[in-house]
């Protein structure tokens, strides 16, 4: 499978004080078989300096291809991401996070099974092996084993991580599904939405991940879950 451009979709929120980190750290990848980069950066009405921050760091990085868009209310990650998907250009697309619990670097290890024509989409889990650093939220990792195990129930995949932010799609297909969910029900919705696509080639690779606390900026919490298991249900039931 040959790739010209990889669509690089990052929603913020809040982010000031790890954009500028994490958009170094996209900058230093060099993908496979030279595949370029398009950054689209989707900002959810921060009301700190983030949208400052980002303008700054695209006037100073005119050689990179970044793409700003802002919302002038907070709608939700779900939101910014569908605002990011539908500008997206490249042939296909991953979701980043602004804070750093994902490692940009590790972008080609979901590529691969693209190239090699193995897949339509990647999903990148956090529990296939044992590279995740710093300590374990307890209650979000049983959180986050049951509602993957849910969601499998009944889209009746084998997924190991179905909440994980790491999913790469090809654009065009992602673009021709309806996306209604404007937080972190995104995650079911999509799963359970691509899960019904005739042919559809789901596979899943091991990622690192290096957690982050509360008091560092993560923001999902247990009202997220219960609204995950609400989106399983519901767009797995809807035909």
């Amino acid at each position: 499978m040959h790739i010209n451009t990889l669509s690089i979709i990052i929603p913020t929120y809040n982010e000031e004080r790890t954009i500028i980190a994490l958009l170094n750290k996209v900058k230093d990848v060099i993908l496979i078989n030279n595949i370029q980069k398009e950054i689209i950066i989707v900002n959810d009405c921060s009301t700190d300096n983030t949208e400052l921050a980002i303008k700054k760091y695209t006037t100073e990085n005119p050689d990179l291809s970044i793409y700003y868009f802002a919302h002038n209310i907070n709608k939700g990650k779900g939101a910014a991401l569908r605002t990011g998907i539908h500008k997206a250009a490249g042939e296909y697309l991953i979701i980043q996070d602004a804070d750093l619990e994902y490692a940009p670097q590790e972008y080609n290890i979901l590529l691969q099974p693209i190239i090699d024509d193995f897949a339509d989409v990647v999903y990148g889990s956090r529990f296939m092996n044992d590279n995740s650093k710093g300590f374990v939220f307890c209650w979000h990792t049983l959180g986050n084993k049951f509602l993957t195990f849910l969601s499998n129930l009944f889209t009746n995949l084998n997924l190991t991580d179905m909440e994980t932010c790491y999913k790469i799609f090809n654009t065009k297909m992602i673009q021709s599904i309806k996306l209604e969910e404007n937080s972190f029900g995104f995650e079911p919705e999509i799963t359970a939405k691509i899960s019904k696509l005739y042919g559809i080639r789901i596979y899943e690779v091991a990622i690192s991940y290096h957690r982050r606390t509360y008091k560092e900026g993560k923001k999902i919490n247990w009202k997220d879950g219960f609204r995950a298991i609400y989106c399983i249900l519901k767009y797995n039931l809807i035909k």
